[in-house]
């Protein structure tokens, strides 16, 4: 794919945008006034650099402009990366927000047993490559129902007794009388790079690579 003239930075909606936005910023790019309007439908938003525009869209697609080159550079959970395991993406900086983990979480009221004692369970997730691969390094069948949102409704209404999804500070799961049983794995936000813009435009990617290590490296030691 021919990538465009203008640098193309994609972020995600949600909490990790208000995470990223004072990296961002300490970076040095300022979104037009639209950005900050909650009641603007833009996608898109001109920058105070002249050839850099950001794109606003949903956190698994971020991942997927980037890795195709419909964006150059953008801010990807390390959750997606493994799911989709995109090789035309390249993972300078861990940004070090977005923290949380995706966990395995069952009913309060299952009995307790011991994970590494399964040989077949059957999970809903939206992450099916990355939980099957999981178990199955671990000498488990995982047999994934693909769900994209409300996991939580899964055991009570039979669909599945377990469900693997992100957990934060563990109050929906709570909320919803399941239990975390195992996390899979830790999760915080990436820098990612389409390598083809890399190797075209190495000067420009890599100064905002620098940048942005900068601002990191800045609040390590405000610290």
């Amino acid at each position: 794919m021919e990538l465009s003239e203008k640098l193309v930075l994609a972020l995600p909606k949600g909490r990790i945008l208000d995470e990223v936005m004072p990296l961002v910023r300490g970076a040095g790019i300022e979104p037009e006034a639209a950005f900050d309007d909650p009641k603007s439908r833009q996608l898109e938003f001109a920058t105070n650099i002249d050839n850099l525009t950001i794109i606003r869209v949903r956190a698994f697609d971020a991942a997927t402009f980037v890795a195709f080159g419909a964006a150059h550079i953008g801010v990807v959970g390390n959750d997606v990366l493994q799911e989709f395991g995109y090789t035309d993406l390249y993972s300078p900086l861990d940004l070090g927000i977005g923290y949380c983990r995706l966990s395995l979480a069952m009913p309060v009221d299952e009995p307790d047993s011991d994970p590494k004692e399964w040989s077949h369970i059957r999970v809903a997730t939206k992450y099916p490559n990355l939980t099957s691969q999981y178990y199955a390094n671990r000498g488990v069948q995982a047999e994934c129902i693909k769900l994209n949102g409300a996991m939580e409704l899964a055991p009570s209404l039979g669909l599945s007794k377990r469900i693997v999804d992100l957990v934060s500070t563990g109050s929906t799961l709570k909320a919803n009388n399941l239990k975390e049983v195992e996390v899979l794995t830790e999760i915080t936000s990436r820098l990612v790079i389409n390598r083809s813009a890399f190797k075209t435009r190495p000067r420009e990617l890599t100064y905002w690579t620098d940048r942005f290590r900068e601002v990191l490296e800045d609040g390590k030691t405000a610290e």
